[in-house]
């Protein structure tokens, strides 16, 4: 357990300096062909301080969260500021005054279950793989358990605490099929402790058989005909194209460094039928799957709406970036271990539901394709992107055919979204991965299904 109070620390403040002590603590088990191949527990935990002087930063970590070492931190990190400045000599703007205070503890409140015993549940799913799936030729089950830990005391006077959990558990299913390995994944979990999320195997079990459905319908499946087709882009997809191809051009530290949003905003860059927002913690009267309640400079998070009915209208900030767009900042900054400094990051990035039905949307294609689940993906600051498509079913008349093999979607998302004609009514997140700008952090990604033109790989 860290520190949550840090407000004895303020009068050695003789800058802008934000102090933040912070402990990752993680837990990794892989079991692969009912062999354990990975069983990992760590903790990452320390103290940091960041200094603003005349426009330049100073910064100071350390990894013992004693008394004295959080005073030399303070110290180091101001004396390094000041050092920077006098060889910069900016005259750097005063940064906005953000007062954020609060604390919030998602710490379960159920007993603790042991390492064994995290060992043993992923065993039972691994084995009622083995016992029910006949078909299998390969399986890997992977559960991946992070809790975030942080307080934080800027001389501003913000104040907060937070220990904000994740639990994912990833399924990986192989079958052979014409000399070929059919591979599909599924990710299971979410938000909170693992004794929270995992209450029972038994409850990923209706997840998993569809899981294997999907599996065996794909090694009978085809590959989809290569070009521009009217496709479905399930939630997912969506979610992920938000993330890539559109989120990472609007955060403010990339536009200023030239992605093409820049030349974007208050114009229209989508369909009217889409609404893109980078949610700060709740949404639809939920707590999202990343909440950031207070970012790590002491900023109230709020949401930042991205895409309003298809315009551009606003980008993600800091406090530095607010200054030179003239906005405020928006609670974006944060940073994933105690010794990295904080950066613009998205938090819960998602297309907002339309008024659609996705069996109504699947009706009005002719022949085009449903496509579900990505694999992998990436996106520059022009916006184009290509993901790896590992799941997804032809359209022909307007009904679901064959499964597909492995594909890729590509193209410009500026333009991809300016074709789209329905958005589904429904929501889905998903937060198993890490963003991996500078740092890996934890984010999710969402939204509905949303029917558009795309590019197709074929075989």
């Amino acid at each position: 357990m860290i520190p949550k109070e840090l407000g004895g620390y303020s009068n050695l403040f003789t800058e802008y300096t934000e102090l933040r002590v912070q402990e990752n603590r993680s837990v990794r088990i892989t079991v692969v062909n009912g062999d354990v191949m990975g069983n990992s527990s760590a903790s990452s935990s320390g103290v940091s301080a960041r200094t603003y002087s005349n426009g330049v930063w100073g910064f100071a970590s350390d990894p013992e969260i004693k008394d004295e070492n959080i005073r030399k931190v303070i110290a180091f990190a101001t004396r390094n500021a000041r050092f920077l400045d006098s060889r910069e000599n900016r005259v750097g703007n005063p940064l906005p005054v953000t007062l954020g205070n609060g604390a919030w503890d998602y710490s379960t409140s159920k007993a603790r279950k042991s390492q064994k015993d995290i060992i043993d549940f992923v065993r039972e799913i691994d084995s009622r793989i083995l016992q029910k799936f006949k078909e299998i030729s390969s399986r890997t089950v992977s559960l991946g358990l992070l809790d975030m830990e942080k307080s934080l005391l800027t001389s501003d006077g913000a104040s907060a605490y937070s220990m904000i959990p994740k639990s994912i558990m990833v399924i990986a299913l192989s079958t052979e099929r014409d000399g070929q390995s059919i591979e599909l994944y599924d990710i299971y979990g979410g938000f909170g402790q693992f004794e929270d999320v995992f209450t029972a195997p038994d409850s990923l079990f209706e997840q998993m058989d569809r899981h294997y459905d999907h599996l065996r319908r794909k090694a009978e499946g085809i590959y989809p005909d290569a070009g521009i087709k009217e496709c479905i882009l399930d939630a997912d997809l969506a979610g992920i194209l938000a993330h890539e191809a559109i989120g990472h051009t609007t955060e403010a530290d990339g536009v200023r460094g030239g992605s093409i949003a820049a030349d974007y905003l208050n114009k229209e860059v989508a369909s009217p039928l889409i609404t893109m927002v980078d949610f700060a913690h709740s949404a639809f009267g939920e707590l999202c799957p990343v909440p950031v309640f207070i970012d790590d400079e002491g900023t109230e998070a709020e949401d930042v709406v991205i895409i309003d009915r298809g315009v551009l209208k606003r980008f993600m900030h800091n406090k530095e970036t607010s200054i030179l767009f003239d906005d405020e900042p928006t609670g974006n900054a944060r940073a994933f271990r105690f010794n990295d400094e904080p950066l613009i990051r998205m938090r819960n990035t998602a297309i907002l539901p339309g008024k659609s039905k996705l069996e109504d949307m699947i009706a009005s294609v002719q022949d085009g394709y449903y496509l579900m689940r990505p694999s992998n993906g990436q996106a520059d600051s022009t916006s184009e992107f290509m993901f790896g498509i590992i799941q997804g079913y032809e359209i022909r008349n307007g009904k679901l055919g064959r499964a597909l093999r492995d594909t890729t979607i590509s193209g410009v998302a500026f333009d991809m979204l300016k074709t789209v004609t329905a958005v589904s009514d429904e929501m889905k997140w998903t937060s198993a991965g890490m963003c991996g700008k500078k740092q890996p952090i934890p984010v999710s990604m969402g939204g509905p299904a949303i029917r558009c033109r795309v590019n197709i790989g074929g075989r």
